[in-house]
């Protein structure tokens, strides 16, 4: 079992982990360590298990805030996921209008008539 020297305001600590999770002990250390130094920079001086404390509820009331936020994410993406299912189960219909008669007569005449002309054209040209 890997012996890993983390630094926690200041302080070093001998502590033991599985193998391969070296890298996770320290990324938990370094989070464990921000927060000392910013009760550190508050405080000054702090007792070391009194740091230690102080420095772990303020984690934890910082991955409070993020799991009420995920809660909150989590809630409304199963309301939007429910809104796409209910799209997909009832697919809009949507119609296209048809045009009257009158107006595809309209447009043939107009059409013939633009023809006529075209030829009269090349007729002088």
């Amino acid at each position: 079992m890997p012996e890993v020297t983390i630094s926690i305001g200041g302080r070093d600590f001998q502590v033991a982990c599985q193998e391969g999770e070296e890298h996770f002990l320290r990324s938990a250390a370094g989070m464990l360590d921000s927060e000392a130094q910013v009760l550190l920079g508050q405080i000054g001086r702090v007792p070391e298990n009194r740091m230690l404390l102080m420095s772990g509820l303020m984690l934890a009331d910082k991955a409070a805030g993020i799991e009420d936020q995920l809660r909150d994410a989590m809630n409304r993406l199963g309301e939007l996921q429910a809104k796409i299912d209910e799209l997909q189960s009832n697919p809009a219909h949507v119609e296209v209008p048809i045009m009257p008669p009158e107006v595809t007569e309209t447009l043939a005449e107009i059409a013939a008539r633009a023809e006529s002309l075209a030829d009269r054209v090349e007729d002088d040209a």
